[in-house]
């Protein structure tokens, strides 16, 4: 079968050394519509290297997002990539994440899940400096048609809204070359770029890159419920629950909870808040 359970779970991690410097670290934030308006003090914690803090986010992208690529091609692993979809996302931070680093990653399937038509990964990559762990992320991906190998079902990421209103309703707009800018940190997918190609996997244009949406979102919610204070962020996690295009709108709803969670749900406000991102939350200090 293409994918084995038991030799992908028992490789070996795949290690490498990555690195960022400012540069990266302001390419990302201007990739997730940081900067507007330009001189604001607020943004400039995301765009001035002399003020620079690090989005926690990024370490979806520390490397060029070596991790998940690598991660589904490693022993007991044969994909077609066509089948794949990139179902969720959590980062967990260990400390908060420099704007200057040097570390060595370590990426692994660490779960294997049978959903009935499709397989579940669960691709963890963990990064350490010489001080320690700096974040662990897992990704969840959607292996279509590789289900049905009697393995376990995995637990179930839904979570229930709050019945009641938001605490906090921003509004963040999608600039029409946002997927362009935010594919320099990494993910070169024509998907996001190519209006043929995109019409290949059944879109009538290119769509936003789903972890650009994810930092979007994160960036909302540090700004608007902890003051811009990055190092607030233990951990965040999402599911990828819809498409969304560049020159839409995101309506970014938060619930703040007593247990030092933000629960929140992003959708798409020119269609009729189509969901986006579900299954999101943000836990910290």
């Amino acid at each position: 079968m293409p994918i084995d359970p038991v030799r992908a779970l028992a490789a070996e991690p795949r290690t490498s050394d990555i690195s960022w410097d400012h540069r990266d670290i302001q390419l990302y934030h201007l990739g997730l519509g940081a900067g507007i308006p330009a001189t604001d003090p607020g943004e400039l914690r995301y765009t001035l290297e002399s003020r620079l803090h690090v989005l926690p986010s990024f370490a979806t992208v520390a490397g060029a997002g070596k991790g998940i690529a690598g991660g589904l091609t490693g022993p007991g692993l044969d994909i077609d990539l066509t089948t794949v979809l990139h179902g969720g996302q959590t980062v967990r931070l260990h400390r908060p994440v420099p704007p200057v680093g040097t570390a060595v990653s370590a990426s692994r399937v660490a779960a294997v899940y049978d959903k009935g038509k499709a397989a579940v990964l669960v691709l963890r990559t963990e990064a350490s400096d010489a001080d320690g762990p700096l974040w662990t992320n897992d990704s969840q991906i959607f292996v279509r048609g590789e289900g049905g190998f009697g393995g376990e079902r995995g637990p179930s990421a839904r979570t229930e809204l709050p019945d009641r209103d938001p605490d906090k309703t921003v509004e963040r707009h999608i600039r029409e070359d946002q997927a362009l800018l935010y594919r320099l940190s990494g993910d070169l997918n024509p998907l996001h770029a190519d209006p043929e190609f995109a019409a290949l996997a059944g879109f009538d244009r290119p769509i936003l890159h789903g972890l650009c949406t994810y930092g979007m979102t994160l960036k909302a919610v540090v700004d608007t419920l902890f003051g811009g204070e990055v190092a607030r962020v233990r951990s965040y996690t999402t599911r990828f629950a819809g498409t969304v295009f560049p020159g839409e709108t995101l309506r970014i709803r938060m619930w703040a909870e007593d247990d030092r969670r933000v629960r929140v749900a992003v959708g798409a406000v020119e269609r009729d808040d189509a969901p986006v991102l579900a299954d999101t939350v943000v836990e910290h200090h």
